[in-house]
């Protein structure tokens, strides 16, 4: 079933709370910008979302709390990797 565009927009939106839930995460200062992370919380909402399916736990009743938790588990971990790589460049 193909995504609609109001389902595409969703996403977007729920990965940028996810990136901010992500960076939230991750003790210590993150020098890392804003759009990163914003990127980083789109593509951890897309790959917590598929994890979630895979492992059958995509659609339960009422708020789906573990996949909730896988995306900004991956959030966190994305900003970790950016934060560091950013860190040693400088």
């Amino acid at each position: 079933m193909p995504m609609e565009v109001t389902g595409f927009f969703t996403a977007i939106l729920i990965g940028l709370i996810i990136g901010a839930a992500g960076r939230l995460v991750v003790p210590g200062r993150q020098r890392i910008p804003l759009w990163l992370t914003l990127v980083i919380g789109v593509v951890a909402a897309i790959l917590g979302t598929l994890v979630a399916g895979a492992f059958g736990v995509a659609d339960t009743g009422g708020i789906d709390w573990i996949e909730l938790v896988l995306q900004v588990g991956f959030a966190a971990v994305g900003v970790a990797i950016a934060g560091g790589v950013g860190s040693r460049r400088r």
